[in-house]
């Protein structure tokens, strides 16, 4: 949850990016940091209604070989979604903090919300996406729950010290690229959890570690650091932001075009010009290079000032989402799969084959919607969840039950 508090030395906060009301805790609320994770959430629907209903699911959007130009942008828009969420998960506990909460409340909140969101990843998540689980699939709740783990100890630093960190991770991470997890003999499994994106059996379950926990601690730990941003007056505030995204974005132009460190993956002048982009801007997501965090962190880090302005009917329809950002994940899991099951038996499709499309299954042959029947179904499920998020965030402004603060 994002907050600070308006004291008379801070008078310079009072700016557009800070609305009138308040948190379940008495604070100020950001309302452009909960505008940008209404985005990101509703930008992240997009991608799970497409895996469950498009026609070509397949192949890998990103892949611009099998890919087209409105298929890959429908992808490529949607990774901005999991580095802006722990990203503004370590501003959010920055701000906690300068809001007055103590060093060990707040490292007790981190650590038992860490915690909570590593059990939700595993149960209720893990039901939602296959009805009938086929194995363990571990992604970007399970990495926010364990980065939250993990800032719980680094909170007691100094926030200067939090911000090196989450640095030369984010950095660094990219030098361990050659260590397998075979190299850890029976501890294999620790090195996928931490550095490697694989499936591996853990007691004859097997795992899809599909969020490695290291870089985005470091994502984490970043936000937390670069969270002393949010209280500098507004016009300072404006400038910081654009100048740090836009450098992220230059860095990562230069370090992609030279292809001397920052990501596996090499790009090549293709046969057509939006290819030749695609391939330049297809980097590693699972685990997240380092260029992946530039090219994704560097604009959102940007936008932000423009966000502070925004007002109106496209704010007021965001916002709710942003403010229940896990209530909205979790009812969107359950919405998108149990709609493509009803849209399946429809049209005459076996309701079984629905179950557990990805994982131990596959959709049946000829099953799926055009792009724009994607698109069709994302604005349904918005428009249903919508008020659900209106609802549930009137709930959490209005009441200041502790257990609110885990949803």
């Amino acid at each position: 949850m994002s907050q600070t508090t308006v004291k008379a030395h801070d008078a310079p906060l009072a700016s557009p990016a800070v609305s009138s009301g308040l948190t379940r805790s008495g604070a100020v609320r950001l309302d452009a940091l909960d505008l940008l994770r209404g985005i990101v959430i509703c930008l992240m629907v997009l991608d799970h209604v497409r895996d469950y209903f498009h026609a070509s699911g397949a192949f890998d959007p990103m892949d611009v070989t099998l890919s087209n130009p409105a298929l890959y942008l429908t992808r490529i828009i949607t990774h901005f979604c999991a580095p802006t969420f722990v990203f503004l998960a370590g501003v959010s506990a920055f701000l906690q903090k300068a809001n007055g909460k103590t060093t060990a409340a707040l490292s007790r909140f981190l650590l038992t919300r860490g915690l909570w969101l590593i059990v939700l990843e595993l149960t209720v998540i893990n039901i939602g996406w296959q009805f009938v689980p086929a194995l363990v699939f571990l992604q970007v709740i399970w990495a926010i729950g364990w980065s939250m783990v993990a800032l719980a100890a680094l909170v007691w630093l100094p926030w200067r010290a939090v911000l090196a960190i989450g640095v030369v991770i984010i950095a660094g991470h990219n030098l361990l690229e050659g260590i397998t997890p075979q190299a850890f003999g029976a501890a294999a499994p620790l090195w996928n959890f931490l550095h490697v994106a694989n499936v591996m059996p853990i007691g004859g379950v097997p795992v899809l570690f599909a969020y490695p926990v290291l870089p985005w601690m470091g994502v984490m730990a970043f936000g937390y650091g670069i969270g002393c941003v949010f209280l500098l007056p507004a016009a300072q505030r404006r400038r910081t932001l654009v100048v740090l995204g836009l450098s992220m974005i230059a860095a990562f132009v230069v370090l992609r075009g030279l292809q001397l460190y920052g990501d596996p993956r090499p790009w090549a002048v293709q046969d057509q010009p939006w290819k030749t982009v695609g391939d330049f801007l297809n980097v590693l997501k699972y685990p997240p290079s380092l260029d992946y965090v530039l090219m994704t962190l560097g604009p959102v880090l940007a936008l932000i000032p423009t966000l502070e302005r925004l007002k109106g009917p496209v704010a007021a329809f965001f916002l709710p989402f942003g403010r229940v950002p896990l209530f909205v994940y979790v009812i969107h899991i359950y919405l998108a799969h149990a709609l493509s099951m009803l849209l399946g038996v429809l049209m005459g499709y076996p309701a079984a084959a629905f179950i557990n499309p990805f994982f131990g299954g596959a959709a049946p042959a000829g099953w799926g919607v055009p792009l724009l029947g994607v698109y069709a179904v994302w604005v349904l499920v918005l428009a249903i969840l919508y008020p659900l998020g209106r609802w549930f965030s009137g709930v959490k402004a209005r009441r200041r039950d502790w257990w609110l603060g885990y949803l």
